[in-house]
């Protein structure tokens, strides 16, 4: 037999599990800070790197032909891409305009990075895993609430796919039927 509960308490692990959303509702609310932060974090590594590079150009060259092993590209052409690379794509993300591309662009420097190293030393592996997560996330999940594309992106989508659905809608309408 079992015993009635009193309608106004709760058993335990209702009110545990009402609790636990109440505290992830809560943490929702720095995801926006969150994603600011690992944009700020990031950036700066990337950017610091490229004025690294444009310090002592003699030097990056050097490294390009000699350490650096970049596939498929010339290295002087890999040093001039992979700087500016790492001087334009960190703005972009800090700023969070064209966030995503930005993220995606990082990626693929971290990783042609790590490619291109013949040996790399276990921390800088770790450093180069950690930002490779960071970007990941903001390739996930975007820029987030501080950034511009959450202005820039409705704004461009009613300016330039607008006009093209509109031209779809009238060539389907006009279209006959089967």
């Amino acid at each position: 037999m079992t015993t009635p509960t009193h309608p106004t308490r709760q058993p335990l692990l209702a009110r545990l599990w009402a609790l636990g959303e109440k505290a992830i509702a809560a943490l929702e609310l720095l995801q926006p800070a969150a994603q600011l932060l690992a944009r700020l974090y990031v950036g700066s590594v990337f950017f610091r790197s490229g004025l690294t590079k444009l310090h002592d150009w003699d030097t990056t060259l050097a490294l390009f032909m000699d350490e650096y092993h970049v596939p498929l590209l010339d290295p002087t052409v890999a040093a001039f891409m992979g700087t500016a690379a790492e001087i334009a794509l960190p703005v972009l993300l800090v700023l969070g305009l064209f966030g995503r591309f930005a993220a995606a662009g990082m990626s693929v420097l971290n990783v042609v990075a790590v490619l291109s190293l013949a040996e790399i030393a276990d921390a800088a592996l770790q450093g180069h895993v950690f930002w490779g997560s960071l970007l990941a996330a903001l390739l996930l999940w975007g820029p987030g609430r501080w950034s511009l594309d959450r202005f820039a992106v409705p704004w461009l989508r009613s300016r330039v796919l607008a006009p093209h659905a509109a031209k779809q809608a009238d060539y389907t309408a006009a279209r006959p039927s089967a």
